[in-house]
């Protein structure tokens, strides 16, 4: 047998599996559970830690409250910071507003009028760039915010079918927040997890290769969360 046509009997009996997350087999011999965990990220200071990584935290978290003052303490020393990595206030004000929905969990007008005034822009211009762009919620919203792919992947792979599964088991409508106030789901447009669906962002995480019947243990998974 040449050498070419060992190559490819040893691929052949290798089956291709798509685990579903970007985890290493190699020399760091990583576990999906250690990939995935939240552990592995430690506690982030909420001052932001160094300049260059203030403004990539996460701004959706289960944990937040809509009377949140903002800027003060050591949020302040991180908007300080974002602003240190950017040339103009308008450069800044994505970050910024990511911050607001971090703490508040949506950016009403007020808040839209808070940054406005803190970053000294316009009020019609914060309005115009917060109302532009999905990902902040101007209203609030459940303490986890499941946002289900159909674009074209997901919905060739069920998209749609996982969707009513969490619609169903939430006991919640599109759009709207569960009677218990945990779940608000949403239907999105692609969330760039195109090899792994159907893929799912719950708050500020992802879960891929979701089927209908992969929804419960989910949605129990997150109640426990807040138990």
């Amino acid at each position: 047998m040449s050498d070419s046509a060992e190559k490819s009997s040893s691929r052949d009996d290798v089956p291709f599996r798509n685990p579903g997350w970007a985890g290493n087999t190699g020399e760091f011999d990583l576990t999906e559970s250690q990939v995935r965990g939240d552990d592995y990220v430690g506690v982030r200071p909420l001052d932001g830690g160094h300049p260059g990584g203030a403004s990539t935290y996460p701004y959706m978290l289960k944990d937040r409250d809509p009377d949140a003052p903002l800027f003060e303490g050591p949020f302040k020393e991180r908007l300080e910071k974002i602003r240190s990595r950017y040339p103009t206030a308008q450069a800044a004000l994505l970050p910024a507003l990511n911050m607001a929905q971090e703490l508040r969990g949506h950016v009403s007008q007020e808040s839209m009028k808070e940054v406005a005034a803190i970053l000294g822009l316009a009020d019609a211009y914060v309005r115009g760039v917060a109302t532009f762009y999905t990902m902040y919620n101007k209203r609030p919203v459940g303490r986890f915010l499941i946002q289900v792919c159909t674009n074209i992947s997901c919905n060739l792979c069920g998209g749609d079918e996982v969707l009513a599964a969490f619609l169903e088991h939430a006991g919640t409508e599109l759009g709207e927040t569960s009677d218990d106030g945990l779940f608000t789901v949403m239907e999105v447009e692609c969330l760039a997890a195109c090899g792994t669906p159907t893929a799912v962002q719950i708050n500020s995480r992802y879960f891929e290769n979701i089927s209908p019947d992969d929804v419960p243990a989910v949605l129990d998974r997150l109640r426990q969360e807040v138990a």
